[in-house]
């Protein structure tokens, strides 16, 4: 299914006993882009990417990988590659002799191995032992496992966890580069304001359930009362703008707030003949916006 979305789910529910971890679920993200994965512990996050890697059935609905469960890829590891919070090295193997495991037992050539541990910086510490590496080394070396098979998505569940500040700018630094060339991310982390920095759009979850899924600029612009906007017509502008459905209110003399992004009120503008003399966007924090969408909880 060329045209299906990297990642797709539908009325995702799984229960554990009575426990319900993840309640009719649904919702796809676009290639090419990076997407936050966001909630509370607890929120259903980790059984949601589980359950798309195939590492558990839900009790009902579906958790597509380009169209297709997990399960039925063709190619898994070319169309996902994932990293999990929780890895597991051989202390004594080397980086790059764990990398060669994975490789053969995929059925992938070994030269790949030297491009990865290149590819997230590593390739002079692949003779190390493993239980020497530091926690961000180990991380890049997950990420490095997951890059193996050339996947074109990338799903990584709270991949900053532990890393100091070098590691998490490497992890920022790599993300951008996968997608500025064209692979998708699908990042869970709890540290929203590295994802503030690298995320297109959000996908924010609740209880198991879905409680906001929408580019990130869009999310945090209506938040807290969208763009400011100063013009000599502004009362043509808000004219304007009721008639795209965008409401303005006066803010002072040729002043107005309106409830759209920046972006959008300056292609309203533009199409309208209308000069602008500011356009500012006043959006909230990502953080301040997810804690109001969860009641306070992280």
């Amino acid at each position: 299914m060329a045209d299906a979305p990297p990642v797709e789910v539908r009325a995702l529910t799984k229960r554990y006993g009575s426990t319900v971890a993840v309640e009719d679920l649904s919702f796809a993200i676009p290639a090419g882009r990076i997407t936050g994965f966001l909630g509370p512990n607890g929120a259903g996050k980790t059984t949601t990417l589980r359950a798309l890697l195939g590492l558990v059935h839900p009790s009902s609905g579906e958790a597509l990988v380009a169209g297709a469960a997990y399960a039925r890829l063709r190619d898994p590891l070319g169309a996902v590659g994932a990293v999990l919070e929780a890895h597991r090295y051989h202390p004594v193997r080397s980086g790059r002799n764990h990398l060669r495991v994975l490789a053969v037992a995929a059925g992938i050539p070994e030269a790949r191995v030297d491009e990865v541990l290149a590819e997230v910086e590593l390739e002079g510490a692949g003779g190390r032992h493993v239980g020497g590496y530091s926690l961000g080394m180990r991380q890049r070396l997950g990420v490095a496992a997951a890059l193996l098979g050339k996947p074109s998505l990338l799903v990584l569940d709270e991949p900053a966890n532990g890393l100091d500040p070098e590691g998490i700018r490497w992890l920022r630094r790599f993300l951008l580069s996968f997608a500025g060339g064209g692979g998708t991310v699908f990042i869970s982390s709890h540290v929203l304001a590295e994802v503030a920095q690298l995320a297109d759009e959000v996908v924010i979850v609740h209880h198991g359930r879905l409680v906001a899924h929408e580019p990130l600029a869009a999310l945090t612009a209506r938040a807290a009362g969208g763009t400011l906007v100063r013009s000599p017509q502004a009362d043509r502008l808000r004219e304007e703008l009721a008639r795209q459905g965008i409401e303005a209110t006066p803010d002072g003399p040729d002043v107005l707030r309106a409830s759209a992004p920046a972006e959008r009120i300056g292609e309203v503008a533009a199409a309208s003949g209308v000069v602008l003399h500011e356009l500012r966007s006043e959006g909230a924090s990502l953080e301040e916006v997810f804690l109001e969408l969860t009641g306070g909880e992280l």
